[in-house]
């Protein structure tokens, strides 16, 4: 009887250290990688907003990074472009 305790308390602790060895190998293998980050310039930094502009043709608010800019008017997309300001 001491021997069976013995051994499934060994088991138990084996299967423990398993467990927790991949949990470990888990967390690094979905850890970002420094080539993985996004360069600098892609995109402004979260503590500074990108400002908003207003598509000429249908108003709606986007940041100016996504808008066009055709003869000094935004616009959302090209569709809008061509039609031109909504009066």
């Amino acid at each position: 009887m001491g021997k069976l305790i013995f051994w499934a308390i060994v088991i138990l602790a084996v299967l423990l250290v398993a467990r927790i060895l991949a949990r470990q190998h888990d967390k690094q293998a979905s850890a970002p990688r420094a080539d993985s980050l996004p360069r600098r310039g892609a995109a402004p930094p979260v503590d500074q907003p990108e400002s908003m502009v207003r598509c000429a043709h249908c108003g709606i608010h986007m940041p100016r990074s996504e808008a066009l800019l055709i003869n000094g008017e935004t616009w959302c997309s090209s569709e809008h472009a061509k039609l031109g300001q909504r009066r």
